[in-house]
């Protein structure tokens, strides 16, 4: 007999991959957890039946949210996540030797805990003396916290459940006020296939309170439509102004200085949404 996982992307469309096996299935006090053996894409962290990310194409999403926003920032020192328990972009941080800390703020700490057992090659820099995890509520560490980061990084699920409040207009706001003076921050915001709406209304509430805003995309195979955009609010940095001549070539397999500006390049409806 055959197991597939089906993640119901909208009620009429999904994706479906074959499983080969099941190592967790469980209620967290936040979600539905699974992680499980999949023959296309590798072991996969599952939430709420939503594909979190995969061992085959993680690194797509994980340098996305990194490195544009990292190297839009002259001097990043100091570093927020939100969310992101799974460990991918704080391995993506660490690749920039000028952050001296990054702060990992995840709200359940099943999921951190299942990806250091069933994920290590995504979550194998959680334990770095540069980094400092917290089991704690992202929206009121952010709210909690007043001028003390360069760069945050807004790495949620899906709008639903516990990630709901972080796309809200409240949220941005404390956002900028727990950037530095010239802070840039960068949220995954969807697709523009099935979550038009979404996008608009982010792009929208982000402009009212940042003077930049920038929204770039990238491909990642399993998550809803394979297109996913990104918006980046920015006090001072403007990422169209980077010199991508003298950015490093890291360590990496998507992300490169030429995909840098390459990737706020958007198909004509996607720009149409974010004017």
């Amino acid at each position: 007999m055959e197991l597939w996982f089906t993640e119901k992307q909208t009620p009429s469309f999904g994706i479906t991959m074959k499983v080969t096996e099941t190592f967790v299935t469980e209620k967290t006090d936040f979600q539905d957890l699974a992680m499980i053996e999949t023959e296309e894409f590798g072991r996969m962290l599952v939430l709420d039946g939503m594909v979190m990310t995969t061992l085959k194409d993680e690194f797509v999403y994980h340098e996305m949210v990194a490195h544009p926003v990292l190297f839009t920032h002259p001097n990043p020192k100091q570093v927020l996540v939100v969310g992101g328990g799974d460990g991918g972009v704080i391995r993506e941080i660490l690749k920039h030797p000028e952050v001296e800390k990054a702060v990992l703020v995840e709200i359940d700490g099943k999921v951190i805990e299942y990806s250091k057992q069933y994920l290590p090659e995504i979550a194998g820099e959680l334990e770095n003396p540069r980094v400092e995890v917290l089991v704690n509520d992202g929206y009121m560490h952010i709210l909690e916290s007043k001028n003390k980061y360069d760069v945050i990084m807004v790495d949620s699920t899906e709008p639903v459940g516990p990630a709901a409040p972080l796309f809200e207009r409240g949220f941005y706001q404390g956002i900028y006020e727990a950037l530095k003076e010239d802070g840039v921050f960068v949220a995954q915001t969807d697709n523009p296939w099935f979550k038009a709406d979404l996008i608009q209304k982010v792009n929208q509430d982000v402009k009212e309170i940042f003077p930049i805003v920038r929204v770039y995309g990238a491909n990642i195979p399993t998550y809803p439509s394979g297109l996913w955009t990104f918006t980046m609010g920015s006090k001072v940095h403007d990422p169209l102004q980077v010199d991508i001549s003298r950015l490093p070539e890291l360590e990496t397999r998507y992300y490169t200085p030429r995909l840098h500006q390459a990737a706020f390049v958007l198909p004509k409806f996607v720009e149409d949404l974010v004017k």
